[in-house]
């Protein structure tokens, strides 16, 4: 008995991914004087320690804030800096709770998860088999009996969780929990206690003020001037430490922005809002100034024009990106493109590599001429469980290795800036499809297809509006009609567009006539009756000439 025809899953429609809505750059304070650092560290101490008092009262309201509470926390702090810095630095705690709050319900979720995933497991008997989307019984007695105890420690966990979530507690650590953890492995991390002080006083400082539309260079607190001149409004405890008037800090350095630099400038001329950011670099021993503003997130591309071109499938792995290049009809051109990284190392340097991968990229699309580049709307958040692929870790290790946050916000921004959009595809099936159809029939011996450069193929495809599957083959040379009867390439959404041409008569090969009745009779036999077979001639001809 034939097994049956397992159903596929819907594929969402493809979309064009909207462009950045935010801009941040950032530059080097130079030339800072030791009287210009000093009083950069205790404001920024001072506004530091105002801002974990302000979370404090935040936590402690929960789900009941309300704009009154948010009012008199602020009406609080105006006592100290002025209302403008009191202003960001409860915009500032209440933005801080709000993500610890999704944080805390996505760990419900993936709670629920891990729980549902181990119960269905520990139901079934012991080697049991299970399905494509749902895993079988464990494979001893030893491992089912340690999975029942991990099933009761995340039972305990998600009781505790859910009760701070009714309650409205959350938990929020002003300088980050690994560096607080850190701090109980020194000799991991290779810190001194003064070093580690050092970075943790840094990370909680607040030295940062939004912007306002309307006020002198687009920001009352920390203005800058087109000629590069900071003046810091310093909050009234520090107000003796002033060099200006009105109680404003003026530091000796000029700043320049290399990167839009045309455009920061464009903005403060006509007084828009921009925000600051200032912080130093306890490693390198570097103050750096970071601003930003908003601009509305426009699609500068529709999916009608983006197909009308020529388009780069991009297959998101976990050590490099498969590309490869399609025309308008779907077909590949050229060779396979891969632009590989290293993800291993520190944070700052998995960051490079992937902007140095999507850099190489880019150029490479931009030079073929595209207008898009087409890529997988991915999201492994509920595949990480060890309890879903049990002991396939070599798995959970490589779909957590794919940088899929890190890639998103960093290839809106980018392509962005190249004038290209982005096509986002649903990934259902693409690398076993591209493999199955693409893989084999474009390697040559002198280039090289992977599984993930078809992938590539089969993205761009879908993106296009194309099946991903080839066209049918057409047939041998053997048969009746020779080369005649090929296939076409029909447009998107034609019903058969993956068969055999249609014969050039006026009905279907197998159809019956109007009437009913053959119109050609059958053909007389080509052989002819009791005449003598090859071998009976050759021996009357041997007759003969003997």
């Amino acid at each position: 008995m034939a097994d049956p025809v397992k159903e596929l899953r819907a594929i969402a429609p493809s979309f064009v991914a909207l462009g950045p809505c935010g801009v941040a750059i950032r530059s080097r304070l130079k030339h800072l004087s030791a009287g210009d650092e000093e009083v950069l560290r205790l404001v920024g101490a001072h506004q530091g320690a105002l801002a974990s008092r302000d979370l404090k009262h935040r936590c402690a309201d929960g789900p009941d804030h309300s704009t009154g509470r948010w009012a008199a926390r602020k009406r609080g702090l105006t006592r100290e800096p002025s209302s403008r810095i009191a202003g960001a630095i409860t915009k500032a705690s209440h933005d801080q709770w709000a993500l610890a709050r999704r944080c805390q319900a996505a760990h419900i979720q993936n709670l629920d998860a891990g729980i549902r995933t181990l119960r269905h497991r520990l139901a079934l008997p012991i080697g049991g088999k299970g399905a494509k989307r749902a895993a079988g019984g464990y494979r001893s007695r030893s491992e089912w009996f340690n999975k029942s105890r991990r099933l009761a420690v995340l039972e305990e966990r998600h009781t505790a969780v859910v009760a701070d979530w009714r309650a409205g507690r959350v938990r929020v650590v002003r300088g980050g929990k690994r560096l607080a953890n850190t701090r109980h492995h020194l000799d991991k991390a290779q810190l001194t206690k003064e070093e580690w002080r050092a970075r943790w006083e840094a990370e909680r400082w607040f030295l940062a003020a939004d912007g306002e539309s309307g006020k002198p260079f687009g920001n009352e607190t920390i203005r800058v001037t087109p000629g590069g001149e900071i003046s810091i409004k310093l909050p009234t405890p520090l107000a003796h430490l002033a060099n200006a008037k009105h109680g404003r800090y003026i530091p000796s350095c000029r700043i320049a922005f290399a990167h839009r630099g045309a455009e920061w400038a464009d903005r403060i001329k006509a007084n828009r809002a921009v925000a600051y950011r200032i912080h130093l670099d306890v490693t390198r021993g570097r103050w750096y100034l970071t601003a930003s503003w908003q601009r509305l997130a426009v699609q500068t591309l529709s999916l009608a024009a983006a197909r009308a071109n020529a388009m780069v499938g991009v297959d998101t792995n976990a050590d490099h990106f498969a590309a490869y290049r399609l025309d308008p009809h779907g077909n590949p051109v050229g060779d396979p493109r891969r632009s590989p990284y290293d993800l291993s190392g520190s944070a700052d340097h998995r960051d490079a590599q992937i902007r140095r991968a999507i850099t190489r990229l880019l150029r490479w699309a931009k030079n073929t001429g595209v207008k898009a580049v087409a890529i997988e709307d991915l999201d492994f958040a509920s595949e990480k469980t060890r309890e879903k692929h049990g002991s396939k870790k070599w798995f959970r290790q490589l779909i957590s290795g794919i940088p899929t946050g890190k890639l998103k916000a960093r290839l809106v921004s980018m392509v962005a800036e190249h004038g290209l959009a982005i096509v986002a595809v649903d990934p259902a099936y693409t690398s076993k499809w591209g493999g199955q159809h693409w893989q084999k029939p474009l390697a040559t011996p002198r280039r090289k297809m992977s599984r993930h450069d078809a992938a590539g193929i089969a993205i761009a495809r879908r993106a296009l509006g194309h099946p991903i599957r080839r066209r049918t083959a057409p047939p041998l040379h053997d048969q009746s009609d020779r080369v005649g009867h090929r296939t076409a390439q029909a447009a998107p959404g034609t019903r058969g567009r993956d068969g055999n041409r249609p014969p050039t008569t006026d009905r279907l090969h197998g159809e019956p006539t109007p009437s009913g009745k053959r119109t050609r009779g059958p053909s007389a036999s080509k052989t002819v009756r009791d005449a003598p077979s090859k071998h009976e001639r050759v021996q009357n001809s041997r007759m003969h000439t003997g």
